[in-house]
């Protein structure tokens, strides 16, 4: 029954009522099919044609409506699928991003390959020599890696210890000035406790096993200021130099030079270079803070109170050395270095005579190997008057200066009578145990004359003690 009145009203909705009316009254004999006289049928037939008309004409319109309505849905399907893609995209590339920088970090913790701006070409290089390291008896290391574990650090520290940063908060020395004997100051640079520790595990494992010339006297292990002024003793003339800014002279390309000689490549030597020297830096206070800025990255020197400098000038000096030494020998010199002290000395009278043309060879030689010789630091000492080499008299026999001893007698005298009032000795405020040391350090360099001393200290520190 349904179906059938689903079709009725297809049909009235097809044509018109009246015209559904006409058609059923005709096919159930109640209209003729012919039709009558003023017969309404073709009225109606008109009305259900004009009926038709406009129903597809409104299904025409209904269908256009609908695509409008389709483009607009699409439209939107479009934008929807365009910000599901964005969104998707976002989080892959987010995705990748979070996986690209857990690789690096993972990369980082294994691998030393960037150090700074100016300073890292080559650090690519992680080959060394073997057999010339063998041959010195050096650890063969061919990356920071293997340098980190062998300090048993991370590469992270040794990344922080190493790294060439053009400003910093931070700075890994402790830098004042102490004065100097000869008047003046000097400017010291004490690298931190974690920076200190590296440049000793620089200085025992590798540069302490590297021979030194035979003419260095300082920092070399068995030799002293006293190995070094014992050959010049009873010289006919004794000649000292001394060579300006010894340690700020030696800079990063130098130094990183040195232990590419020495067999290791380019990454290690970087790394090894970039510990042993520090920067060129400016303090400059911003916003409350000061930060440690350097005109070049590049720019880095060897620091005075780092326990790797002297013994890196040392190695740097070896071919300075062996020509000085040739150059002394054929004047009839003899020839030592103590740090940045030359000190010439010869025995035979006539070699006074060519102490000029020494001065000459010897200015021209340090030149070469990228030193200065002090302007106000050379001196020629000729027999006759006081003759001192690293501060030690050699004139006739090893001593030191007389003028030291009265006032250090002098201080005994005043410890004895006065006790520790007004007593001075050195920078230290610890009197008696700066004259422990000096009394040690006479006995050291005179036996005969320091045993005394040593004694007397003694017994006064033994009385005074309480009184400190």
């Amino acid at each position: 029954m349904s179906d059938r009145r689903q079709a009725l009203y297809d049909r009235i909705r097809a044509s018109s009522k009246d015209e559904v009316i006409l058609e059923e009254m005709i096919r159930f004999g109640f209209w003729p099919a012919a039709g009558l006289p003023g017969d309404p049928a073709e009225e109606v037939r008109r009305q259900g044609e004009l009926q038709q008309r406009l129903t597809a004409l409104r299904a025409e319109r209904d269908k256009l409506a609908n695509v409008n309505e389709l483009r607009r849905e699409a439209r939107k399907q479009r934008l929807r699928a365009s910000k599901d893609k964005r969104r998707e995209t976002k989080a892959r590339r987010l995705r990748e991003r979070a996986a690209r920088a857990a690789a690096w970090r993972a990369r980082q913790a294994l691998e030393l390959t960037f150090l700074g701006a100016e300073v890292s070409g080559g650090m690519q290089d992680t080959t060394c020599d073997r057999a010339r390291l063998a041959a010195q008896g050096l650890p063969a290391f061919a990356t920071a890696a293997e340098v980190a574990q062998a300090m048993g650090i991370t590469v992270g520290e040794l990344r922080f210890l190493a790294f060439a940063r053009r400003a910093s908060r931070i700075s890994h020395y402790r830098r004042f000035t102490m004065p100097k004997k000869s008047g003046g100051v000097r400017a010291i640079s004490a690298p931190m406790p974690r920076l200190k520790r590296a440049q000793h595990w620089l200085l025992a494992q590798i540069l302490a096993k590297v021979p030194t010339h035979d003419a260095a006297h300082g920092f070399c292990a068995g030799r002293s200021i006293v190995t070094n002024a014992r050959p010049h003793v009873g010289a006919a003339v004794v000649v000292n130099l001394d060579l300006q800014d010894f340690f700020p002279t030696v800079e990063l390309p130098r130094v990183k030079g040195l232990f590419r000689a020495l067999g290791y490549g380019e990454q290690v030597a970087t790394a090894f270079a970039l510990l042993a020297t520090e920067p060129v830096t400016e303090a400059v206070e911003l916003d409350g803070q000061v930060w440690h800025v350097a005109a070049s990255a590049a720019a880095r020197r060897l620091p005075q109170g780092s326990p790797a400098s002297p013994a890196i000038t040392n190695l740097l000096c070896r071919r300075l050395d062996r020509r000085l030494r040739g150059a002394a020998t054929a004047l009839g010199f003899t020839y030592t270095r103590y740090a940045d002290d030359l000190t010439f000395s010869a025995t035979a009278p006539a070699a006074v005579e060519r102490a000029g043309k020494l001065l000459t060879q010897v200015r021209w030689l340090v030149g070469q190997e990228g030193f200065v010789v002090h302007p106000d630091k050379t001196r020629v000492l000729r027999r006759g008057r006081r003759q001192e080499v690293t501060g030690l008299v050699v004139n006739e026999r090893l001593g030191v200066p007389r003028d030291q001893l009265r006032r250090f007698r002098a201080l005994l005298h005043h410890l004895d009578r006065r006790g520790l009032e007004g007593a001075r000795w050195g920078a230290s405020g610890d009197v008696l145990t700066s004259a422990a040391g000096f009394a040690s350090y006479v006995a050291m360099i005179d036996p005969v004359r320091g045993a005394p001393l040593v004694a007397e200290v003694a017994r006064l520190a033994a009385r005074l003690a309480p009184a400190r």
